[in-house]
């Protein structure tokens, strides 16, 4: 074994970025000095979308109206194999 010390108690005490993770989970990741999220979520110069970004969510496929369109052809189709399973 190695006999350095681990000086790891600075970067424990970090503050943590405040992002979501894909899984739901908060992100780990340390904060970038001064700011809020990590160098993956917007800390780092440069990242995340140019200000007043008018191409966000530009495609509809988010909106309210179209999710509630998704969740009743789901159910349709969820009857129709039911229906489709009792023939048999």
């Amino acid at each position: 074994m190695s006999d350095h010390i681990r000086t790891t108690g600075a970067m424990r005490a970090s503050p943590r970025c405040g992002a979501r993770t894909r899984s739901g989970g908060a992100c780990r990741a340390p904060a970038v000095h001064g700011k809020a999220r990590c160098r993956m979520h917007g800390g780092a110069e440069g990242s995340g979308a140019p200000r007043a970004n008018r191409n966000a969510r530009k495609h509809g496929l988010f909106t309210r109206d179209a999710i509630e369109e998704r969740r009743r052809i789901r159910e349709v189709l969820g009857e129709v194999r039911k229906m489709l399973e009792g023939m048999k």
